[in-house]
């Protein structure tokens, strides 16, 4: 299927969002691309990088006519965003997002954006850093990355047609599974070790000797606590819309810790090498298969 949008509405033009409309344009897929955020600096930033075409005067400039409008903000702005563009949607526009939970998102697109819903189709791409605002935006960031799509019971086939043809325009894989199935897979692979490496990180920078510890931390500390650069407003968000599945992960992996902590203080070292040996095999194969 040839893409081909006319207008897409950008609400949030950073890494996310900005790397789409750099994508779309660089596969000649997009024409005008309106920018509408928080920061009058960084939009001039997206128009100065050839992210956005123009600033939207408001929201209802922003949506009208628009062919796709792209919700690529923290989920705790998705609700204002919705209703507010809601009575300005052209009738073919199509709703979609870039957030990393569905069920709230799904939820609040039922609640605000009733008459639209065959034309609303949640998503989320699985790409990023922990870089934000238009200057960390890049083209190729959805190369080769998996794209997941979760529509609504009421989503039109054809909405969810043109979804996948925009992601597959940025170089996405595509995938469809439920909102519920998605929320609970995320919390375990991707939820659970940013809120990991932000209490690590809070707690060393809460000791009394913190500028000491992390002078001598390296590259192990580095990997590990990487995504603790990230926007701590997003993760904020994300935290507590996928409250439930990711209180189930924290239990989990509180019950593995305290199986460590006990086998550590019984001197168990055949239990500590059993679980450092899974995982190390698990990992191994992981990475195996993310490099072919």
């Amino acid at each position: 299927m040839t893409v081909a949008l006319p207008k897409l509405a950008l609400f949030g033009v950073g890494l996310i969002g900005g790397s789409v409309a750099l994508a779309l344009k660089q596969a000649g897929a997009v024409g005008e691309v309106v920018g509408v955020g928080r920061s009058t600096a960084n939009l001039e930033d997206a128009i100065k990088l050839g992210i956005i075409d123009r600033i939207a005067a408001d929201a209802a400039d922003a949506v009208r006519d628009a062919d796709v409008v792209l919700l690529a903000v923290p989920v705790g702005q998705m609700a204002g965003i919705m209703q507010t563009i809601a009575p300005h949607l052209a009738a073919h526009a199509i709703v979609t997002d870039a957030g990393s939970t569905k069920q709230d998102v799904a939820a609040l697109m039922q609640q605000h954006l009733g008459a639209h819903l065959a034309y609303c189709v949640p998503a989320h791409p699985i790409a990023g850093a922990e870089l934000s605002g238009a200057s960390a935006a890049r083209a190729d960031l959805y190369q080769s990355r998996n794209l997941v799509l979760t529509p609504l019971a009421a989503t039109h086939p054809d909405a969810i047609a043109r979804v996948t043809a925009m992601w597959q325009a940025c170089g996405a894989n595509i995938s469809r599974m439920s909102a519920a199935e998605h929320d609970a897979i995320f919390a375990a692979v991707s939820h659970l070790p940013h809120l990991l490496a932000f209490a690590l990180v809070d707690m060393i920078a809460q000791r009394d000797n913190a500028d000491q510890l992390f002078g001598f931390a390296a590259s192990g500390f580095r990997d590990f606590t990487r995504i603790a650069g990230s926007s701590p407003e997003m993760w904020r968000d994300i935290a507590l819309a996928n409250q439930p599945a990711l209180l189930a992960e924290l239990d989990a992996y509180q019950a593995q810790l305290d199986k460590l902590r006990e086998a550590l203080a019984n001197l168990d070292s055949a239990a500590l090498n059993q679980v450092f040996s899974n995982a190390q095999q698990a990992r191994q194969n992981w990475a195996a298969r993310i490099t072919d």
